[in-house]
């Protein structure tokens, strides 16, 4: 079973069927929309600042999700996918936003929604990564504007996850 604990009283909130990998970890400040899953050995810690997350989004194996202690909440939009040991610390992720594999994005950056941030890419602190582009690169730069079957691929990796989710209930 997941590790699910509160921290200074506050207890991790759930929405309807969500989730969670046995060996994944959700403590403190946290609300999870409806559907969300957390995969294998993920860590959404809201011990310091609150991490507020929207529906169908997936944090994939791995990721990391953090806050700054009374400086920088995190908060996720909706149909999210959060890739495999990507780091989302203390930022806004907006709707239809996808953080690839080993991405960082840091305090007070935000990514506009139906954005992408690349595999390995590093969203400097304070960023605003444009709705509908492409950013990649350390640091990450805007490489490309997206169209909107941008979101229609989010949202199919959000149903995805879900029905991948449904395998190991």
């Amino acid at each position: 079973m997941a590790l699910i604990k509160p921290v200074r009283g506050i207890e991790p909130k759930f929405g309807k069927d969500c989730w969670l990998a046995d060996n994944a970890t959700v403590v403190g400040e946290v609300e999870m929309g409806d559907q969300c899953t957390i995969w294998f050995n993920a860590v959404v810690r809201g011990d310091v600042h609150y991490i507020k997350i929207g529906n169908k989004t997936n944090i994939q194996d791995n990721a990391t999700i953090h806050g700054t202690f009374e400086k920088a909440p995190t908060n996720i939009g909706n149909n999210v996918s959060i890739g495999h040991n990507a780091i989302v610390h203390g930022c806004t992720l907006k709707d239809e936003v996808l953080i690839g594999m080993g991405a960082i994005v840091m305090d007070n950056a935000v990514v506009e929604e139906g954005a992408i941030v690349a595999a390995g890419a590093v969203v400097l602190q304070n960023t605003i990564v444009e709705a509908n582009t492409i950013y990649a690169g350390v640091p990450a730069k805007k490489v490309k504007t997206v169209g909107p079957e941008n979101r229609e691929m989010q949202s199919r990796i959000a149903n995805n996850y879900i029905k991948y989710a449904g395998w190991f209930k």
